[in-house]
Formats: structure tokens, C-alpha cells, sequence
């Protein structure tokens, strides 16, 4: 992509990094009271059957899910106008979701500034190795990111260790406005559950509130996955690294059903919001429609997203995602060449 292309494109966008005090009041108005009252009904349909309380708390995750994209929002600073009321309601709503407004702001700032950098993964970031990196990591090494990598683990024990263990706990080098929101929020969390638990109970609250914040990190890593999990998803050198190509082509279209998208709250735009961070989510697809050229960003669907979960390694050399068995069979034909080529030099030097 050539300089005035990407000049153009990004002006483009730009239009769109406006927030709008009306739509902004009015998505957490049709999101946090729903998510309230179907709260209260999950705990009130106990009475009844544990299913329906289930059914109840599954629906209520996806309007968590929602309110972590206001939290989102608040943390690029473009969901108010306001800095200050950005970072009150982005605290609010982290209490809410589990996550230390602070602590996730500056951690999701990296990650956009280095997305799709070879040279700068680690932070924000899913971990992923590289063919080479993987071959040449240790035993314990590959079976800890065999690990890390398994769906039952990525999407079963990433929910746990998310909210009760990464999120609760500040780096060493944070700063000390960091480390205070992440005190506060982790100290009006205990506060909340604390009371209710006294109201309901521990199990009532295990079984409601433990399934909502569990399916709703579950939906969140998924996202957060798929949109940056996909076979010719873009990664490069530090040297050769481009923010633009890095938004456009590292970050997927997740073309949702439309009730999906509303609760995801156009998340599945992804690649315009690593274009543009400070487009809030209701803006997002406008700006995608209306710039011909992010169409063409790879769009994945329910279906077609599901074949991302076989993808484990990166193979910089073909710019391709690939499965361990693919890589296993390069392993064995860069090793087949090698044994070749030291038999040859053994023969000319003989």
C-alpha cells in the first residue's frame, strides 16, 4: 500500500473518529439496565429451574460483553468527548466486567502500536511462536505452548485465570495512578460480591454471576482471537512493519448476524478500529462502508471462523498461519535437505 493511498484511507476514517454524546448516552441506557434486570431475573428464575437460570445468565453474558466494548471505548478515549467522564465510566464499567481500567488501557495501547510486529509481541498480545521459534524452543517449551494453544485450555481455563488471576494483579513497573484504579477495582469487586453473596448466597451466586462472567470472557477471547487468528493474517519484521497494512490486513472482518453484531458492538469491524482506534464502536461500520478499500479486508464468518482454531504456529516465510502437523512436516523436509546437502559435501570433499 503506497503512501497516498494510505494518506487517503486513513483521512477517511478519520471522519469517523467523532463521539457522539446522544448515542453514546443511549448505548448504555439499552446495555446496563438490561443487563441488570436480566441479572436480577436469573436469580429470581432459580425458584423455577436451574436451566432457565442458565438460559437466562447466558443471554445476560452477552450484554457483559457489550458493556466491555463501552469499557473499550473509554479506554482509546472515544466514546465522551471528556477525558474525565471516559475514565469514570471506563472504571465503572470495569468494575462491572472484571477489568482495571488503568491497568488494560495502557497494556491495549501497546498492543495496538505493535499488532502484527514479529519483533514486539508479548504484551496485549495471544502468545504465539513462530515455525522457527517453536523448533527451536525446548521440550518443556513447546509443551507449554502446546498447552496454552489446546481450545480447552485457551477458551476453558483463559476465562479463569483472566478475571481471578492476570486482572486482579499489577505489573512491577506500573505506575502509580496503574496500581491505585487497579486497588480500587479490585477492592469495590470484593465489596459487590461480597454483598451479594450475603443476599443470595454462594451458591445462587456461583451458579448465576460465575456462569455470566465466565461466558463472557470466554465470548471476549474468542474475539479477541478470531480477529487476529486467520490464515493469511499479517505479521512482519520490526524493519519491515507497517501500522496501516498491520491494521488492515492483521485484523479481520467478523461478519456477524446482525444481532450478534449489536451485542459485540461492531467489534467484528476490526480492522477498522486498529485503523482508527478513536472510532467508537457505533461508527464503526459506517466508516467501513463508506471506504471502498477496508472492504476488502479478509471477512470471516461463524462458520468459516471455526477453522482458525487448527492454526498454532506463524510461518513468516509463506505469511500463512499453520498446524503443528504442518510444521512437523517442514521440520522433516528442511531435515531431509540438510541430511542431502551434508552427504553431498561429504562426496565433493572425498
Amino acid at each position: 500500500m503506497d503512501k497516498e493511498k494510505t494518506k487517503e484511507l486513513r483521512k477517511g476514517v478519520a471522519a469517523f473518529a467523532k463521539s457522539n454524546a446522544k448515542k453514546s448516552l443511549m448505548q448504555i441506557m439499552n446495555t446496563i439496565p438490561p443487563f441488570l434486570l436480566l441479572w436480577f431475573l436469573a436469580y429470581q428464575s432459580l425458584s423455577v429451574s436451574i436451566w432457565l437460570t442458565l438460559g437466562i445468565a447466558v443471554i445476560a453474558s452477552g450484554f457483559v460483553v457489550r458493556i466491555f466494548i463501552i469499557f473499550h471505548d473509554c479506554t482509546h478515549g472515544s466514546f465522551f468527548k471528556n477525558k474525565k467522564a471516559n475514565d469514570l465510566l471506563g472504571t465503572l464499567t470495569g468494575i462491572l466486567t472484571l477489568f482495571p481500567y488503568e491497568k488494560w488501557k495502557r497494556e491495549h495501547a501497546i498492543h495496538h502500536a505493535s499488532s502484527s510486529n514479529l519483533d514486539k509481541r508479548g504484551i496485549g498480545d495471544i502468545w504465539m511462536m513462530t515455525i522457527d521459534e517453536y523448533q527451536q524452543a525446548s521440550n518443556w517449551g513447546r509443551i507449554g505452548y502446546r498447552f496454552y494453544r489446546n481450545p480447552l485450555v485457551m477458551f476453558g481455563l483463559g476465562p479463569l485465570y483472566l478475571v481471578l488471576v492476570s486482572n486482579r494483579i499489577n505489573v512491577k513497573n506500573a505506575r502509580k495512578r496503574e496500581r491505585t484504579n487497579t486497588y480500587l477495582t479490585n477492592a469495590m469487586i470484593i465489596l459487590l460480591f461480597g454483598a451479594m453473596i450475603l443476599a443470595v448466597g454462594w451458591q445462587a451466586f456461583l451458579i448465576v454471576h460465575g456462569t455470566v462472567m465466565f461466558t463472557a470472557a470466554l465470548l471476549g477471547i474468542w474475539l479477541f482471537y478470531i480477529q487476529h487468528t486467520f490464515e493469511d493474517s499479517y505479521f512482519e519484521d520490526e524493519s519491515e512493519w507497517n501500522y496501516v497494512k498491520a491494521a488492515v490486513e492483521g485484523s479481520s472482518y467478523y461478519k456477524l448476524p446482525r444481532i450478534l453484531q449489536w451485542v459485540t458492538g461492531n467489534i467484528g469491524f476490526h480492522h477498522v478500529h486498529h485503523l482508527s482506534p478513536r472510532v467508537p464502536n457505533y461508527h464503526l461500520e459506517e466508516a467501513h462502508e463508506s471506504n471502498p478499500p477496508l472492504q476488502h479486508a479478509t471477512t470471516i464468518t461463524i462458520r468459516t471462523s471455526l477453522k482458525s482454531l487448527k492454526f498454532k504456529l506463524y510461518d513468516p516465510e509463506n505469511k500463512t498461519f499453520v498446524t503443528f502437523k504442518d510444521a512437523q512436516r517442514q521440520f522433516k523436509k528442511e531435515k531431509q535437505r540438510m541430511n542431502v546437502k551434508a552427504k553431498q559435501m561429504s562426496f565433493n570433499t572425498k
